[in-house]
């Protein structure tokens, strides 16, 4: 102690610098930056990026919990072909690690409300988001979201959802129309697909579900029916959050209408049932605690709904068997490429004006493309903007259809010509017939004949671009 404190007095270092500095002559800090330790390689980065694509892009959080089960379904039907340490490697990578690692990836990749019938919804009770007090495996929240595009008018398609509470496991099917005995019919097919019974039916106040004919059919179903508690969307906080992650998420916001595109949903959602409830985890709520104005909450570790259900313990055993025996033959990739094939078909469907239906990717296509597929940017074709289309027609009579071949004379003698002086020739041959305001058309006409002209000079080509030497007019943004 005496000598440190000598040391300390003469030098006027800190206690704790002169004490590092006798122990082992080292200042403590490095002068250059620390080279972090590169515990996985080029290759477990390259398999991330597959394994990311075939999951459908889900967060590291979530891909950390599916990884051991989508590489063995991938092994299994011969997609991958890993090596040993590269194999060891992704099944102990972090979320965090995951997240850091597709970060380069991930950049690059890029109503009106309807009267109900007071008597029915006064007869039906009330369940709120704090009621539930963990169910067991069958009751159900249920929502249909409307695919009407940026306008509601008219007849659309709409989907109906549901959701339960305890797994997370997600339905979706087709309504052609909004009715009530439509909706008993849809789902009554859902409940056949379902691997467990339906027990209970939670809904909003949608006069399409607060009436006579699905309240009946819940009772002689044995199927408790309950409500929300209007304009409280969190009372079916379940059901709201796949209606973003699960329907908008595989469909998107155009508008569908039409038998077509209700056997095109139906043929989509077949697929994405398998896909979303038995290799997409999810987060859910395990606790929630206010502190004041803060709001904390804790989940459980991300999980699919089918890990969920066999992990239940009030599950049965004829559920778990049907369940397990589904898991088995299922291949995630096969799965996906069905999906974007019919996404794309609904495209077409939505946007058959102006686009043709593009071509649905092969099997081999598509795993080939796994690795790469980050570089293009948004893959799903629901996600993708609409395809504007080039209006081609005019939308009123041309002004010049009489006088464009005197106009064009005039311009081959004298280019020189501005478009006002050539529009007050016109005027004064033809007194009262051409307002102030066709003085602009002339310019954009004038503007495609020295464009033309231009052409002929560059290329020595005569080439005449159609509607100039008629006179017809330029197509509405041709010109620019």
């Amino acid at each position: 102690m005496r000598i440190l404190d000598e040391f300390v007095a003469v030098t006027g270092y800190h206690r704790k610098h002169a004490m590092r500095l006798l122990r082992d002559g080292r200042t403590g800090k490095q002068s250059g930056p620390r080279l972090a330790r590169r515990l996985y390689d080029e290759a477990v980065r390259e398999a991330l990026v597959v394994l990311w694509e075939a999951s459908d892009r889900i967060c590291g959080k979530r891909l950390k919990p599916l990884l051991p089960v989508l590489i063995e379904g991938m092994e299994r039907h011969g997609y991958l072909q890993l090596a040993a340490e590269v194999r060891a490697a992704l099944l102990r990578v972090s979320a965090a690690t995951i997240d850091r690692a597709l970060r380069r990836v991930r950049e690059q990749a890029g109503g009106r409300r309807r009267a109900v019938p007071s008597a029915v919804r006064r007869s039906v009770p009330v369940r709120t988001f704090s009621d539930w007090h963990d169910p067991p495996p069958g009751f159900f929240e249920a929502d249909l979201v409307a695919h009407s595009g940026p306008k509601a008018s008219g007849s659309f398609v709409q989907t109906l959802v549901l959701t339960d509470i305890t797994t997370g496991w997600t339905e979706c099917a087709p309504l052609l129309v909004r009715e009530q005995g439509l909706l008993v019919e849809v789902l009554t097919e859902m409940r056949e697909h379902l691997p467990f019974a339906v027990l209970g039916f939670d809904t909003d106040n949608d006069s399409v579900f607060m009436n006579e004919t699905v309240q009946e059919y819940c009772r002689i179903a044995g199927v408790e029916f309950t409500r929300c508690r209007p304009y409280r969307k969190n009372d079916q906080a379940w059901v709201e959050q796949k209606n973003g992650s699960v329907v908008r998420r595989m469909v998107g916001y155009r508008r569908f209408e039409g038998l077509e595109a209700a056997a095109t949903l139906a043929l989509l959602y077949a697929r994405v049932r398998l896909f979303v409830n038995f290799f997409q985890p999810s987060f859910k709520l395990a606790e929630k605690t206010r502190e004041g104005a803060r709001v904390r909450k804790r989940h459980h570790p991300p999980a699919t709904p089918c890990q969920r259900l066999l992990a239940d313990p009030r599950t049965p055993a004829a559920v778990r068997d049907r369940v397990t025996a589904l898991k088995a033959n299922l291949d995630p990739v096969r799965l996906l490429v069905e999906i974007r094939a019919a996404q794309q078909r609904l495209v077409a469907l939505a946007d058959k004006p102006m686009t043709g239906d593009a071509p649905a990717p092969t099997l081999e296509v598509f795993l080939a493309g796994l690795r790469t597929a980050w570089k293009e940017g948004e893959v799903r074709p629901t996600a993708q903007p609409t395809v504007k289309a080039v209006r081609w027609w005019r939308s009123r009579r041309d002004p010049f259809e009489t006088t464009g071949p005197l106009l064009r004379q005039w311009f081959d003698a004298e280019p020189e010509r501005t478009g006002r002086e050539l529009f007050e020739r016109l005027r004064a041959e033809h007194p009262g017939v051409y307002p102030d305001g066709q003085l602009r058309t002339l310019q954009r006409r004038l503007k495609g004949w020295r464009r033309e002209a231009a052409r002929r000079l560059v290329f020595a080509t005569s080439t005449v671009e159609p509607g100039f030497a008629t006179g017809a007019e330029v197509p509405y943004g041709a010109a620019e």
